[in-house]
């Protein structure tokens, strides 16, 4: 798994390398674009304008609502990926913050109307993941959503066609999420399917 240093040497080639694994629809980015686009419409279409964007990278999904007038908070361990994201976003308020250790202590006592979390969630464990989304939906104003895309499955028997067919491509070290497990500790989650190995995990508070 790469670390914050890791994550600065692959910052310059970080969008390219994900748009030609989409174009060729193969793990792990097919579906890119469109677990994006969904998670941007799921935003305009609720309610309130504050956004919490845990793991934004360059800022791809976020530059999006920061245009649309969003207030925006975002957390990355990437000193490099912030520069890059705030190059585009000079009035937010992004935070360098390895979120594998919870919510930084500047968004301490914060609620936010969402949180968005984009192809970061396969960086914690089976338990983890659990106890951050936990807190997310500790920090969510009334009618509030977390909203998570990722490399994610509905089933284990999907996840392990996938690793399958991926063959040497698949990354061990990544840990994908699955509805069908998730369920257990949230049986509300709703599940968005958009490609074989990509979807939308959606947590309400109302």
């Amino acid at each position: 798994m790469l670390d914050s240093k890791g994550f600065d040497l692959w910052a310059d080639d970080y969008d390219r390398t994900v748009d030609l694994s989409e174009e060729a629809e193969e793990y792990p980015f097919a579906g890119y674009r469109a677990v994006l686009g969904g998670i941007y419409s799921a935003v305009r279409q609720g309610e309130g304008k504050k956004v919490l964007d845990v793991g934004f990278g360059t800022g791809v999904l976020t530059k999006r609502l920061y245009d649309d007038g969003y207030e925006i908070s975002g957390v990355d361990f990437s000193e490099k990926m912030i520069r890059t994201a705030r190059a585009k976003m000079p009035d937010a308020r992004l935070i360098k913050h390895d979120f594998s250790l919870g919510l930084p202590e500047e968004l301490s006592g914060e609620s936010f109307d969402f949180m968005i979390c984009t192809y970061a969630l396969h960086h914690l464990g089976k338990q983890e993941k659990i106890g951050f989304i936990n807190e997310l939906l500790g920090r969510l104003n009334r009618n509030g959503r977390v909203l998570i895309g990722d490399i994610a499955f509905e089933t284990v028997d999907e996840l392990e066609d996938c690793r399958k067919k991926a063959g040497d491509e698949w990354d061990g070290e990544e840990i994908y999420a699955v509805a069908e497990e998730l369920r257990a500790a949230f049986p509300k989650l709703q599940f968005e399917k958009i490609s074989f190995c990509a979807g939308i995990f959606t947590f309400e508070n109302r």
